[in-house]
């Protein structure tokens, strides 16, 4: 049995791969710096909660233009999904399927609440991660806000047909209309018909004026506000009544 010298040579070592050959020896320095680069990719705690790609390629980039074409694209589909979803409802209300149309104007609200996520009009943390992606342009804003407009119209026609009508939800509905549009004749009677058959008809009067203001000779409205002025005086007249009880 020989023994043989081992010689320590100042060569570097060179790591074999099975695979792939030879691979370069890396100093000590390189292989801490490759390290730490893997380490910061793994725990990226300002990111709050986005996504590896996103923490590593920040805010700016190609990443940014790519996010806003994208949100755009899908503010675009919700805004038409919202459309077809209200000519369906307007569909089955002339075919007096209340219940159905109901469905679809509520569908269509919900697409539209999607876009303002979006557009940041919700105030909602989901836009945090899109402050840069889309804004709705005037267009779309007309489109959203008319189609809103029509939607919770026909929502309060179709509760109106209801046998049990909630008073209630047509009154937050018609109020709707009218914090878009001051000046919506229907929304205006529709609002003093709820308040009416709520027992507020003090409102009810207001809103059954303004309509008046709006359309002088609808005898709708003309009928209305007479008997709610003919409640408000027998409730006045109960008022006085039970005054002089009480003196008496």
């Amino acid at each position: 049995m020989h023994s043989t010298l081992l010689r320590s040579s100042p060569r570097k070592h060179t790591f074999v791969s099975e695979h792939h050959g030879p691979l370069q020896a890396l100093s000590l320095r390189d292989m801490e710096a490759k390290q730490h680069s893997i380490k910061s990719l793994k725990s990226y705690p300002e990111t709050g909660g986005r996504s590896l790609a996103a923490a590593a390629g920040g805010d700016g980039g190609g990443g940014g233009g790519y996010r806003a074409g994208s949100a755009e694209m899908e503010m675009e589909a919700k805004i038409q999904k919202a459309i077809d979803f209200k000519a369906e409802g307007h569909r089955c209300y002339k075919e007096k399927k209340f219940r159905e149309a109901i469905g679809k104007y509520h569908r269509a609200l919900l697409q539209l609440k999607g876009v303002h996520v979006v557009d940041g009009t919700t105030g909602s943390e989901v836009n945090l991660l899109n402050q840069a992606a889309a804004k709705l342009t005037e267009e779309q804003r007309r489109a959203v806000e008319s189609t809103e407009i029509e939607c919770y119209d026909s929502l309060t026609a179709c509760l109106l047909q209801s046998e049990l009508v909630n008073y209630e939800r047509v009154k937050e509905y018609c109020l709707k209309v009218l914090s878009h549009q001051r000046d919506h004749f229907k929304a205006m009677y529709r609002a003093g018909i709820a308040f009416y058959h709520l027992g507020d008809y003090e409102c009810a009067l207001r809103y059954l004026r303004d309509a008046k203001n709006r359309e002088p000779t609808d005898t709708n409205v003309l009928r209305y506000i007479q008997l709610t002025e003919m409640k408000m005086s027998k409730s006045g007249q109960r008022e006085r009544e039970s005054g002089k009880e009480t003196q008496g």
